[in-house]
């Protein structure tokens, strides 16, 4: 799950980890006031959505008095912003952050991730701050340096100490900055976060190492026992299709194709949509129906799928270990009398109840196309849509 900057440094905040003051506005007016509360000479306005970029697509604007506080609000709600991360329909700005500006000295790259590779929490800091770090690490990775935690002792004031050296953090301000890490890592494991991210971490005038910006996402799995974090969920900010997949505990994700998918298990998802795409098809969606999917789960799942309006055919690419073949087959039946589909549907099933799974799909007397392997149903789809 995503959250806004603004939420991300409240959370922050309550670890010690230094931000600057701000108040979210989802009005013009309430934009002016928070302007008029901060009291300083200087207030940034930022777009909140869920996207990096922000400052390059004009989401970011520097305002010097109030006349232009309320000039840049009302330029930025409502605007559609477009960014690296936001695809090419971007995304509505419905909230802003207003917040007091401060004087930059240098900006950092300070981020906390899951290393798969290692199955523990890793911190990478670069002193190429305030650009995109995937650009760093191509251009110039030998300025990212990188802290692997070990999870029993958690993260080190020494590997914390080292990584301020690294990155030549002034070394008046080197405490501060231990201290900084320290915080950010405390909230990564307590909130069960998947990344945390801040760009720039910046040092001020006045002596400060503060969070200018902040990206956190948490492990959905994990959300059961954080109720404060799902009350910062924003459902605008989410496709209204993830949203109802979520209900039925559905994986689902949209994509941009037009051959709707429907598979059991994510690594079979992922084989569908690259064997979709080897026969020259393009997939509209990832959904996995998981191993325990019902009847019932089946008809959402196509209800969903169909919901796309760009969809003009569905793969039902099924392999039945713990799932039963007879299940998604009437699952399949069901869906098909309840919605009257009108576009073309290949179903391949192989695994459990395999042979009953294909007797219900022909008893049914529906105009179903069945496949006898992946390929088959891959290449079948492609030729029907085509």
């Amino acid at each position: 799950m995503n959250i806004h900057e603004y939420q991300g440094k409240e959370i922050l905040r309550q670890y010690g980890v230094s931000v600057p003051n701000g108040r979210v506005a989802f009005t013009v007016e309430e934009a002016v006031e928070a302007a008029k509360e901060l009291g300083t000479d200087v207030v940034v306005v930022k777009a909140q959505i869920h996207a990096g970029g922000r400052g390059k697509a004009g989401g970011v604007k520097v305002a010097k008095n109030l006349d232009e506080a309320r000039t840049y609000a009302a330029e930025i709600l409502g605007k559609t912003l477009i960014t690296h991360q936001t695809g090419p329909e971007g995304k509505e700005v419905k909230r802003l952050l207003i917040e007091e500006g401060c004087d930059i000295k240098k900006e950092y790259y300070i981020g906390l991730v899951l290393d798969r590779d290692t199955s523990r929490v890793v911190l990478m800091a670069s002193e190429e701050g305030g650009t995109e770090i995937e650009e760093v690490a191509e251009k110039t990775p030998e300025k990212i340096f990188k802290e692997v935690i070990d999870p029993v002792v958690g993260l080190t004031g020494f590997q914390a100490r080292r990584i301020a050296f690294n990155i030549n953090i002034p070394k008046e301000l080197v405490n501060k900055a231990v201290k900084f890490m320290l915080g950010l890592y405390t909230a990564f494991v307590e909130k069960d976060c998947s990344i945390a991210e801040i760009n720039p971490l910046v040092i001020t005038g006045d002596g400060n190492v503060m969070a200018l910006d902040a990206k956190m996402n948490f492990d959905d799995n994990a959300l059961f026992r954080h109720k404060d974090i799902l009350e910062y969920r924003d459902l605008d900010e989410e496709d209204p299709k993830e949203i109802e997949a979520s209900k039925y505990d559905l994986s689902y994700i949209s994509l941009t194709g037009n051959i709707g998918c429907m598979v059991n298990g994510a690594g079979l998802a992922m084989s569908t949509m690259d064997i979709i795409k080897h026969y020259s098809g393009d997939p509209a969606n990832f959904l996995d129906v998981g191993g325990g999917a019902t009847a019932e789960k089946v008809t959402e799942a196509f209800k969903i799928i169909l919901s796309d309006k760009n969809v003009k055919g569905i793969f039902v690419n099924i392999f039945g270990g713990i799932m039963k073949c007879d299940v998604i087959a009437e699952g399949v039946v069901e869906a098909a009398k309840q919605l009257g589909l009108d576009v073309p549907v290949v179903v391949r099933l192989e695994g459990t109840n395999v042979d009953l799974g294909k007797q219900i799909l022909k008893d049914s007397g529906l105009n179903l196309t069945p496949a006898e392997s992946m390929a088959d149903g891959a290449q079948k789809i492609v030729s029907l849509v085509g």
